[in-house]
């Protein structure tokens, strides 16, 4: 028989998690395997907005650039519409900034309340093709595609061994240390944990248009938007030139499966135009989240752990964060300096985020149904008599009135704390995290708040790989320096002295994670370094 595999990780699933947390464990040097089972990336444009927080840890792994330069240029807006129907009228439109004014925004204004990157107007047939070759290029992953998880042999004490089949029918073991499960909503390794789902499934059924046109003057008539929403569905003009996704939520009693689809977009538009079909299916909306987050050495990340109705843009992002979470955890017990016991912590952190980000979606949902509901009672809308255009005056008014928090919950986005982790030195009473508002905060478990230094650097590009003691005024931290090299855990110490960070960090030390979260703050070094290190590293929790 042939001898297994030996990798530290397998990385089940090659769409954007577990290709970001693979390039993740390569950045801390740890090797792994990445196995997809379809033959390429894909074809679907399964979401359309990379966050903030999203683009901070994408900036971390030096894909910034290459991303931007895929999407949406900056300097186009990030406007939602309601409209009667593209050949009616426009209700109400919310204005926000385009990435460009929102990077000038946060330099003017460096308060520490923005990311250090601006969120990106993105197609994931487009994201993920960047992501692919980053790893087809890192010497550390070896990228498999056409490759199937086919099922966990079993678990010991040391490792993983399980069983995948390339696309010749080959079959393989591999024997690694941990098995991270990024193969999406219909999870097969989550299945093979047999790990259920809480919440509910199938709470919406969704009806998807994938299409081409240049008829950019019809499509775009009011100026460039990125969604054009009506009682009928939401338009999204995936890159602002040719390439449009209409996605109409609640069917219900419809048989989807006997939709015409062109009869669906020409309902949506108000008539006829030139256009291609590209893609046209339909889908199931979920609001789950899985009962565990690891079982032994095997963890999931992303939709087979989470999966949420995608208004708010939560579902990728929230599993680009589980990446960010769970490569320094993995990579931190595979070099010897992290307890096993750190995945109970990454459960405990992204578990609670996960219901955050499904409880958030699902208010987004009410809001929508309530404007559904406008739409509904108003009457028609498309009349050119003066009574009509009152009507219209008044439902505009009434969408405007009911707001549209599901592009503007900072607090969801990047304010999330993990007040449940073991490796958190807590304080007592901590405050509620707004969902909407994002108030910038060091208080242990949140993100540290980002702002640019006087030289023009960014804070979080100063920190170092794994932990660091970040110093705002002159203190002896020699205690952490022994402790740090007395346990074996990483630790870099950063001085930063600037006029006006005390306000924003308020505190003159912080110990901040691999993640960039904050694991501890004081103004004095604590009495045993050494025990406060070990708690952060997992020890004994």
């Amino acid at each position: 028989m042939t001898s297994p595999i030996e990798i530290p990780v397998l990385v089940v699933g090659g769409g954007p998690v577990g290709m970001t947390l693979a390039l993740n464990l390569a950045r801390y040097g740890v090797r792994s395997i990445l196995i997809e089972r379809n033959p390429t990336t894909t074809a679907s444009p399964k979401m359309d907005l990379t966050n903030g927080r999203t683009m901070e840890l994408f900036h971390r792994l030096g894909l910034s650039a290459a991303l931007r330069a895929a999407g949406v240029p900056e300097e186009n807006s990030f406007d939602i519409a309601w409209i009667t129907s593209l050949s009616g009228h426009q209700l109400h439109r919310f204005h926000y900034p385009s990435a460009k004014e929102m990077r000038e925004k946060s330099r003017a204004n460096n308060d520490g309340s923005h990311t250090r990157e601006p969120p990106m107007r993105v197609s994931q047939v487009v994201i993920e093709p960047v992501l692919k070759r980053a790893v087809d290029d890192n010497p550390l992953i070896d990228v498999r595609f056409s490759t199937a998880f086919e099922r966990l042999v079993e678990q010991d004490a040391d490792g993983v061994r399980a069983e995948i089949r390339s696309a010749n029918g080959k079959i393989e073991i591999v024997r690694c240390r941990f098995l991270a499960g990024c193969d999406g909503g219909g999870s097969r390794v989550r299945r093979q944990l047999d790990i259920e789902l809480d919440g509910d499934l199938g709470v919406g059924q969704a009806y998807m248009v994938h299409f081409r046109s240049e008829e950019r003057e019809f499509l775009q008539r009011w100026g460039a938007t990125w969604h054009y929403q009506s009682a009928i569905g939401t338009m999204i003009a995936q890159n602002d030139h040719d390439i449009w996704t209409l996605q109409c939520l609640g069917l219900p009693g419809v048989d989807r499966n006997t939709l015409n689809p062109a009869e669906v977009l020409e309902a949506w538009a108000g008539r006829s135009f030139n256009y291609e079909i590209l893609q046209a299916n339909p889908w199931d909306a979920h609001f789950v989240v899985a009962q565990a987050f690891h079982v032994g050495r095997a963890a999931l990340a992303g939709d087979a752990a989470h999966q949420f109705v995608p208004t708010g843009g939560y579902g990728m992002n929230s599993g680009i964060a589980d990446a960010a979470a769970l490569s320094w955890i993995l990579s931190a017990m595979i070099q010897g300096w992290g307890d096993l016991s750190l995945l109970a912590a990454y459960e405990a952190e992204r578990k609670p985020t996960a219901w955050m980000h499904l409880a958030a979606s699902a208010r987004h949902v009410g809001v929508r149904i309530a404007i559904g509901q406008v739409f509904a009672e108003a009457g028609e809308l498309d009349g050119a008599d003066a009574e009509t255009a009152a009507r219209r005056a008044t439902i505009g008014r009434k969408i405007a009135a009911l707001g549209n928090i599901e592009n503007e919950s900072w607090g969801v986005e990047h304010g999330y704390r993990y007040d449940d982790s073991p490796i958190i030195v807590h304080e007592a009473d901590p405050p509620p995290v707004d969902p909407i508002t994002y108030r910038p905060s060091t208080w242990p478990g949140a993100r540290l708040p980002h702002v640019f230094l006087t030289d023009g650097d960014s804070v979080h590009d100063k920190l170092g790989l794994y932990f660091t003691l970040l110093v705002l005024r002159e203190v002896d931290v020699s205690a952490f320096e022994s402790a740090a090299q007395a346990t074996g855990i990483p630790l870099q110490v950063v001085k930063v002295t600037q006029p006006g960070l005390r306000a924003i960090y308020e505190r003159d030390l912080l110990l901040v994670r691999p993640d960039q979260h904050v694991a501890w703050r004081g103004d004095s070094v604590p009495n045993d370094c050494m025990i406060l290190l070990q708690k952060i590293a997992g020890r004994g929790i």
